[in-house]
């Protein structure tokens, strides 16, 4: 059972961390990113396959926290997700935005959505791991790529942040190939590790209050 926020703490696995890069000299933490972009399926809420049903979305544990940690730092927060679903004519334009305001209901709202409605064949640039939609998330936030991170739980997330030029850190799930985790530059157990791997977080960090809607419901709608 989840432990109410005052009392949770982060103790699950690093997996690995050999990205000497992310970090600089005497073991002083580097910067924060100024910006998160999060993957959305099986990083931020459950992958449900072609989910359509905004009854179904539900916070994988700890993200609401990590997400309202972040935003009480001053962290810019983003999604940016491939949906071919919708190339695949299982899910709609509608279903898909029906789905994401609910993300953004449970965890606030984002400050920017960049999806990819095309399937893996049509050649576009913005399904990940094309850098597109990582990007266009930037410019529209204001933030360099270089101050940017992506997290997300495959390859293609870690492709699309190399080729855009932005941090990344994986935090796997069990449908996450050894091959993809092997060649990610940051592994985590937890997505609260993920954002420790990237450095220390301006500011002290925010209060805990009374328990969150994600603690109360463990993570339901």
């Amino acid at each position: 059972m989840e432990r109410a926020p005052s009392e949770k703490k982060c103790r699950g696995e690093v997996i690995r961390s050999r990205a000497p890069g992310y970090f600089s000299g005497m073991g002083t933490l580097k910067d924060f990113p100024h910006a998160i972009l999060f993957d959305r399926d099986g990083t931020l809420v459950e992958d449900v396959p072609y989910n359509g049903d905004p009854q179904l979305v539900r916070p994988l544990p700890g993200a609401v926290r990590v997400v309202r940690r972040l935003r009480a730092a001053g962290i810019r927060c983003g999604i940016v997700s491939n949906q071919s679903g919708i190339a695949r004519g299982l899910l709609t334009h509608a279903q898909v935005d029906a789905v994401n305001r609910r993300v953004d209901e449970l965890f606030g709202p984002f400050e920017v959505w960049k999806l990819c409605p095309h399937g893996p064949a049509d050649g576009c640039s913005c399904r990940k791991p094309a850098p597109g939609m990582v990007l266009d998330a930037c410019r529209e936030l204001g933030v360099a790529v270089e101050d940017t991170a992506v997290i997300g739980d495959i390859g293609a997330d870690m492709e699309a942040a190399r080729a855009a030029g932005t941090r990344a850190v994986m935090v796997p799930t069990p449908v996450t190939r050894a091959a993809e985790i092997e060649a990610a530059p940051l592994v985590a157990g937890r997505l609260c590790e993920a954002i420790d791997l990237l450095g220390r977080l301006p500011g002290p960090p925010s209060p805990a209050a009374a328990p969150d809607r994600e603690a109360v419901l463990g993570g339901r709608p």
